[in-house]
């Protein structure tokens, strides 16, 4: 039986990302943690914090495919310097993303209610699914300091104009 990805199913999680405390939300289409392929949509607003990290012990790879909306997909060194930076946004043709194990990456949301298919190694673990980097705040930390890094790396889009 086909998964299918419809408009009614997009236009509900972009509903709950909006009511979202964390401005995002995730659906799962694998069935369960241990499949060796995860595969997800995400519908993420501006403001969304995803805190850097990498993936590897084991290491995993990532794929961001855009379906709406816009994103920033930042690649880091070790110490948080930023290596790349790609838009994903389909009028400038640029659709999607892989991202290599062990790679330091995060997104800033540009436009709200983008919408993106995830791939991802797999089997899921919450132990050793990523590692959060050092060098950045935490999802837990006070908005404050969450703000202050979307607004850096916001600042860093801009100095490349």
């Amino acid at each position: 039986m086909f998964i299918e990805i419809s408009a009614k199913l997009i236009e509900t999680l972009k509903g709950n990302s909006r009511s979202s405390l964390r401005r995002r939300v995730n659906y799962n289409f694998h069935n369960s943690p241990d499949d060796p392929v995860n595969r997800m949509l995400q519908v993420m607003n501006v403001g969304s914090y995803v805190q850097p990290h990498c993936h590897k012990d084991p290491d995993k790879r990532e794929v961001f495919i855009l379906l709406e909306g816009r994103v920033a997909v930042f690649e880091f060194d070790e110490e948080g310097a930023v290596l790349q930076c790609t838009i994903l946004d389909r009028s400038l043709g640029k659709y999607g993303v892989e991202i290599p194990p062990g790679t330091w990456h995060t997104l800033l949301v540009l436009e709200d209610e983008t919408v993106i298919y995830e791939v991802k190694d797999g089997p899921y673990d919450a132990g050793t699914d990523k590692i959060f980097a050092p060098w950045a705040p935490s999802e837990k930390d006070e908005e404050s300091l969450r703000s202050q890094f979307l607004i850096s790396l916001q600042d860093f889009l801009h100095s490349r104009d």
